[in-house]
């Protein structure tokens, strides 16, 4: 008999967990309360796939003994960092997982939930059809309470195929499109276990502005604030239920600030609703700078006081309003500024859109860290996890119904766009994060009619004060919204009229090709292209000479233009393009370019703890490299910066002119600085440590920042990091952390110009994702830096990771060597335990040993590398004397 495992390896998610600042994600869109008879499991692991068409997979009898096993989120396929130009499969696949279920939870309503499978889809349990789904964004819910076999093996069957299809949003064919589908079951999957009587799932039940828990407000400010609470209750015993629901506000310190209590009577077999209001008195409001989030304890108990069902949900208290040509109100209040942003994809590095739940949260918070405000999400609804931490960490969003150039003249393609945005609201509604729904399909001629339909939706699904719709202002049909996109250039065409009743917002900025078939642009610049071409892309959306839309020119606009994201926030694949998006303020790995630094010199100076994005900062554009350039660029927020060349050097002095219209701080270049002889002259009389750039940032006279470069001297070691944000690595076999390796001088200093290929090894609770045939492991260096993806297994435990260069020898970098713990998973895990046995441990490039090196060879390494410096000191002084003396 085949083993089974039920993993305990779980920990259960508490307000004092959330109180340490680990992040915490939704699941089904509710947060989990103890004692309140609903539970999770996580179905992620262990799931046996077979990529291509097979017939019979569908059945539970199949045999699939033989499939390649995967855990969830699965992409597919790992693929290399350059995977443009519709190198990505398309096509059929299936995804089937056996598992046996506790005893304990026969008798329950279980629902299995996932976030997202790309394309179209049918699951299927022990052989039956449950559903089908079109559209590779939104949820795809079964009841499988009636199909389980309590005695022996259950079977979840899923086909999905991502094949190009214009039936269904977005539609359009991938090789013309400017982003990727990617494929597979890309997102988490939930078994949710609750009794009879229960909180149903809005995206289950499909009722307009109805099912599960819906929170909204009417009338907020400082003084009072009047939540709206409405749920919907179903019974699916045979006997009527008569009880009440009971909620409890708690502040984010678990002190309560409100208690509601309201009767609910449910006919057997029926579903009803129960609206209340809840007044706050001096409620905590939720800002971007201040991004307050209550705990809703929801409870639905029996005539008897027992706990039937409940969950928790996070709630943050605000109020949005468009004003037309008076801007945007927050909270009563007009905000004051622009909101400056960027437009994401989701897609990573190696793994396409599977990203773990860790992932979304470090995107936000790194897109935080420089101030953004707010995030379009491009093109279609994000994994929930990314709209949790938008709402923790004081993000605006702006979120998309699927759709890119794209129309199907078929009544069944509109008919599906429509039921995107219905679903979309019901499961992003009661995120606090939610500017704008944009539920226009972007930048297509579709007909007026269609535009109507799409704002009357979503008015449908949100009858509630503080929802707003927003369309292109050149769209069909755009008089029907409230907010318009446009860049600045053209509300200030004199052949334009501005509507004094509509607010504006730059849905794009930033691109700026020579045309839109080479896409040559000053936005668009790979991270390994170096020093100027990074600095131009920087300066570009800056402040450039030429008429663009910049951040420089979103700061000098009317209210009524209240701001604009940048295209993009992440190198990222496209379809119809062989090369990556490279527009990024990162790339692919999230490794920061220049301009993420000049972004982030335009946050606020003061710092708040509670706004991640707030604090004073410097940096330094510049590498001391004998190639980089006598000027020197330096982005900083501080009223005064002081940048001095060399110990005893010059200082220069940077004023902030804070009467200059426009951007909060604009580029810093202190000319004629550098000169790579000036360096030599030292280094030749052993100097080195005399040679550097320190920039010193100053508040009212004293320094609050500073940043300091030095020439990188030779290679003598890689250094490692992993790039975690703080987060732990769960041991739940889907979350994954970069771990960065670097070429580096004995002082630490990255060498970015260098040539060398990284070999990484593991030992551990540890596998590395992806291996040489997408040039995952053998990792080229690329300005210094070769990053790796890192996933736990099932199990927590440390994990050691070694690097080392592909061909060592007695003169090469020593390698490094990186370790680190995961955690227990948050969520319990249901797997077989055979099929989580057959999944790759790790990979290896062919050839190469894939054993870390003991401490004993290490300490070799390390003796080796001191004894061959020393011998160098002759070598060294013997060219000093036969060499060029000047």
């Amino acid at each position: 008999m085949k083993k089974i495992t039920f993993s305990i390896l779980f920990v259960w998610l508490s307000l004092s967990l959330w109180a340490a600042r680990q992040p915490e994600f939704s699941t089904a869109g509710f947060f989990r309360l103890d004692n309140s008879g609903r539970e999770v499991y996580s179905m992620n692991p262990a799931w046996r796939f077979h990529k291509g068409a097979v017939e019979g997979a569908e059945t539970k009898e199949f045999n699939d003994k033989d499939w390649t096993v995967v855990s969830l989120p699965d992409g597919i396929e790992y693929l290399p960092t350059e995977a443009s130009g519709c190198i990505n499969y398309q096509g059929e696949v299936w995804y089937r997982k056996h598992f046996t279920l506790d005893a304990a939870l026969k008798g329950k309503k279980l629902f299995l939930h996932f976030e997202a499978i790309m394309g179209k889809s049918k699951v299927f349990v022990n052989g039956k059809l449950l559903t089908e789904h079109f559209g590779g964004y939104l949820p795809v819910i079964a009841d499988v309470t009636d199909v389980l076999d309590w005695n022996g093996d259950n079977v979840i069957a899923v086909w999905a195929d991502n094949s190009d299809d214009p039936s269904y949003p977005p539609g359009k064919a991938q090789d013309v499109l400017d982003y990727t589908y990617f494929g597979g079951i890309y997102r988490d999957c939930w078994l949710i276990a609750h009794n009879n009587v229960f909180i149903t799932d809005p995206n289950y039940e499909n009722e307009v502005a109805g099912g599960g828990l819906f929170v909204a407000f009417g009338k907020v400010s400082d003084a009072l604030a009047e939540v709206q609470l409405k749920i919907h209750v179903r019974n699916a015993t045979k006997n009527p239920f008569s009880g009440r629901v009971e909620y409890m506000l708690l502040q984010p310190d678990g002190t309560e600030v409100a208690r509601l209590s309201d009767k609910i009577q449910v006919k057997a077999g029926r579903a009803t609703t129960v609206s209340d209001r809840m007044p706050v008195k001096q409620p905590m409001l939720w800002t971007p700078s201040t991004p307050t989030l209550y705990n809703l304890l929801v409870r639905v108990l029996d005539k008897e006081g027992n706990v039937i069902d409940g969950y928790r949900r996070r709630i943050g208290i605000r109020s949005i309003e468009f004003k037309g040509k008076d801007g945007f109100f927050l909270n009563g209040r007009p905000y004051g500024k622009p909101l400056i942003g960027a437009n994401r994809h989701q897609d990573f590095a190696v793994v396409g859109n599977a990203v773990a739940n860790s992932i979304h949260w470090r995107d936000a918070k790194k897109l935080k860290d420089v101030g953004m405000e707010i995030i379009r999400n491009a093109h279609c609804p994000q994994d929930p996890a990314f709209m949790d931490a938008c709402d923790e960490l004081g993000l605006f969003v702006i979120v998309n119904t699927p759709g890119w150039q794209f129309w199907n003249d078929a009544p069944e393609f509109a008919q599906r766009v429509y039921s995107d945005i219905r679903n979309v609201v019901r499961r992003d509604r009661n995120h606090p994060s939610v500017w704008l729904w944009e539920p226009i399909l972007n930048e297509t001629w579709y007909p007026a009619d269609f535009a109507k339909n799409t704002r009357d939706i979503v008015d449908a699904e949100y009858p509630y004060p503080y929802c707003y719709s927003g369309s292109d202002s050149e769209a069909r049909g755009h008089e029907n919204f409230p907010v318009y996109f446009a860049h600045p250039a053209n509300m200030q065409d004199a052949s334009k009229e501005i509507d004094p009743t509509k607010t504006y917002f730059t849905r794009e900025w930033g691109d700026n090709v020579d045309d839109w078939s080479s896409h040559n642009s000053p936005s668009r610049v790979a991270r390994n292209w170096g020093e100027q071409p990074m600095r131009v892309q920087a300066q570009h959306y800056a402040c450039p000479y030429y008429p663009v839309t910049s951040y420089d020119v979103l700061y000098k606009q009317s209210s009524q233009h209240v701001g604009g994201c940048l295209w993009h926030s992440f190198d990222h694949q496209r379809g119809y393009h062989p090369d990556p998006f490279y527009g990024g303020l990162m790339d692919v790995f999230r490794q920061p370019k220049y301009s993420y630094y000049m972004f982030m010199a335009q946050r606020p100076a003061v710092k708040n703890d509670r706004n991640a994005g707030s604090g004073p900062m410097v940096y330094i554009a510049h590498e001391m490299t004998p190639f980089s350039g006598k000027d020197v660029t330096v982005y900083s927020n501080c009223d005064e910066v002081r940048l001095t060349f060399n110990k005893g050097g010059k200082t220069y002095t940077y004023k902030k002119d804070k009467n200059r219209p426009g951007m909060p701080s604009p580029v810093i270049t202190f000319p004629d600085v550098y000169d790579f002889m000036v360096d030599k002259a030292f280094s030749r009389t052993q100097k080195q440590d005399d040679v550097y750039l320190l920039a010193e940032g100053l508040i009212d006279g004293k320094v609050v920042a500073t940043h300091k470069v030095v020439p990188a001297r030779r290679p003598e070691k890689i250094l490692l990091w992993m790039d975690n944000e703080g987060t732990d690595l769960k041991a739940d076999g889907s979350d994954f952390v970069t771990v960065v390796a670097a070429v580096a001088d004995k002082n630490g200093n990255i060498k970015r110009l260098n040539n060398y290929n990284i070999c990484f090894s593991i030992e551990g609770e540890g596998r590395l994702l992806g291996g040489p045939g997408v040039l995952a492991n053998l990792v080229p260096v690329k300005w210094g830096t070769a990053p790796v993806l890192v996933q736990s297994t099932l199990k927590p435990g440390k994990i050691r990771i070694t690097a080392s260069v592909l061909f060592e020898g007695s003169q090469m970098p020593i390698s490094g060597e990186l370790e680190f713990e995961s955690k227990p998973s948050v969520f319990p895990l249901v797997y077989d335990a055979a099929d989580a046995a057959r999944i790759p441990l790790g990979s290896a490039s062919a050839g190469q040993n894939t054993a870390s090196k003991t401490d004993a060879e290490r300490e070799v390494e390390r003796l080796r590398k001191e004894l061959n410096t020393l011998k160098l000191k002759e070598v060294e002084r013997q060219q000093s004397e036969f060499g060029e003396k000047e």
